[in-house]
């Protein structure tokens, strides 16, 4: 499997794809030559994802750290005013969705922290950007200022969101709901 996913992705950027494709079809050709592989290696899968997650995904992340344009980043006063704004950008593209977390009956605090917690992103933004960069679709300073945003996210929003967790589950709803209660149970209880 580990000389499969290190050929297919030499190959791969040997004729200029990206690497990424050359381990995604190192998986798809797995699969035909062994297409019952869990029932005849039941710890095969488990043994791939640990090296996968454990070695070869930490070591993309080393490397785009080293990457990471910090000097692009301090060049121009825009690109510095972009990280606030990506970060907005992050919280309202993949925060606002949780507002239909209210209809499940949940708080608004607890609504806020969802929020929060699934605007942070650092993994596709880092992939992201390294891919824009390599092919020329995106310019440092913008994939600086995306990295830089999506970092602060994973640290920032967290803190926000923990503490409102916390404090939703000390203070219980006023009016004696549940925040299991659906909008079903509580328009059934009006008169």
């Amino acid at each position: 499997a580990m000389l499969l996913v290190v050929g297919l992705s030499a190959m791969a950027l040997h004729l200029g794809f990206e690497a990424i494709l050359g381990a995604f079809v190192a998986g798809a050709v797995l699969r035909l030559v062994d297409p019952h592989a869990e029932r005849s290696h039941p710890r095969f899968h488990m043994k791939l994802a640990g090296l996968g997650y454990g070695f070869l995904v930490p070591v993309f992340f080393v490397t785009s750290g080293i990457q990471f344009n910090l000097g692009a980043l301090f060049e121009d006063a825009g690109t510095i005013l972009r990280v606030p704004m990506f970060l907005a950008a992050l919280l309202l593209v993949r925060g606002l969705p949780a507002l239909l977390y209210r209809a499940t009956g949940l708080s608004w605090p607890e609504v806020a922290a969802g929020a929060l917690l699934q605007a942070t992103s650092l993994p596709v933004i880092v992939a992201a950007a390294t891919i824009g960069l390599k092919l020329d679709a995106i310019r440092p300073e913008n994939a600086s200022a995306l990295v830089a945003a999506g970092l602060l996210s994973v640290v920032i929003f967290p803190l926000i969101a923990l503490p409102l967790l916390h404090r939703s589950r000390q203070h219980p709803p006023a009016d004696g709901r549940t925040r299991r209660d659906t909008g079903l149970t509580r328009s059934a209880a009006r008169p």
